[in-house]
């Protein structure tokens, strides 16, 4: 019994000295924190560059390559939680886009869509030559599926996660009050605004410390400016249904039913852009799928993989061995 009280004053006293830490250097602690995640999900910070910019980028595992592109207002860590079920099967590289997370900012530099599709073009010729599995939430859904119709012949497959670039999707109320005030919860201009960009991104609450919290809202508030021009670009960008048609890349398109930034009828436009495509709607789930409900959502690509796998094997390619079994695995190993 005594030992038992030790114990349990002694993880006491731990968990105060956390806390603490996290209110006394919230920067530091949040640091700490996401180097512990993603050391989890098997991932590791790089540097990387572009003209003009820096371009960090989270990799980790190997096979066949996985790139994850994030949308407006994130960064490349919105996939960490999901990437420890990825690791185990594909190589997969997470880029900050310029302009967000801890790439560079340029104030006059463009950071329309097209423009964002160059940089990854260059990212991807230095870091992963060849073809790709391309995927991306919100904005990042925008830019893999454009990059995708430029440049077919370098993308295997996209996984578009509540995707921006389509006027369905861009028909929410969010943008329909942005388009009349400018003001939107992807925009925040004091730290205490990021609460509000939460409740709107996620139906489903996921854990956030309060460190990291505080670091992310200090960034984005000190990005106010910066990201109003960004986001000003990006709704000024044609729609993906005003520039192309009948894309042949295999497409797995997700929606969060409850997703209060854009409109789940984004996702029959972009099914109708693609011809082979799978859609998977997410009740319960809003605009985050890969932080609201991570291990669902690697259970659906790796369902999406497996499907590709077959159809190449009938067409006497040669497909990667993903199985219902390996997939199960995967999860198994990662809880």
């Amino acid at each position: 019994m005594h030992i038992i009280y030790t114990v349990t004053i002694i993880l006491a006293a731990l968990a105060a000295t956390v806390l603490l830490f996290e209110r006394v250097a919230p920067l530091a602690a949040a640091r700490l924190g996401m180097a512990l995640e993603r050391r989890r999900a098997g991932l590791r910070r790089r540097d990387g560059a572009l003209p003009g910019f820096s371009m960090p980028y989270l990799e980790g595992g190997s096979g066949e390559v996985l790139v994850l592109v994030h949308g407006f207002a994130g960064d490349k860590d919105n996939f960490t939680r999901i990437a420890r079920f990825l690791t185990p099967r594909y190589r997969v590289l997470i880029p900050d886009l310029p302009g967000f997370g801890e790439a560079g900012r340029a104030p006059q530099a463009g950071y329309a869509i097209a423009d964002q599709v160059e940089r990854l073009r260059v990212f991807l010729d230095r870091h992963a030559p060849g073809r790709v599995h391309l995927g991306g939430n919100s904005m990042g859904g925008y830019i893999a599926a454009q990059f995708a119709a430029c440049h077919p012949e370098r993308v295997a497959s996209v996984w578009l996660l509540d995707a921006a670039g389509t006027a369905a999707a861009q028909s929410s109320a969010v943008l329909e009050a942005y388009r009349d005030s400018g003001a939107m919860p992807l925009l925040v201009p004091t730290e205490r605004d990021f609460a509000r960009l939460l409740a709107y991104s996620a139906h489903r609450k996921f854990f956030l410390p309060y460190s990291v919290r505080t670091a992310l809202a200090r960034r984005a508030a000190a990005d106010f400016a910066l990201h109003t021009e960004i986001m000003r670009q990006v709704v000024a960008s044609p729609l993906l249904e005003q520039q192309y048609h009948g894309l042949r890349t295999p497409a797995l398109i997700v929606w969060g039913e409850q997703d209060r930034i854009l409109h789940p009828s984004g996702a029959a436009t972009l099914a109708a852009l693609f011809g082979e495509h799978r859609v998977i709607l997410m009740p319960g789930i809003g605009h985050l799928p890969m932080l609201e409900a991570p291990r669902r959502s690697a259970v659906d690509y790796f369902e999406f993989r497996r499907r590709l796998a077959q159809a190449a094997a009938v067409d006497g390619g040669e497909p990667e061995t993903v199985d219902a079994a390996d997939a199960a695995d995967v999860l198994t190993a990662s809880r």
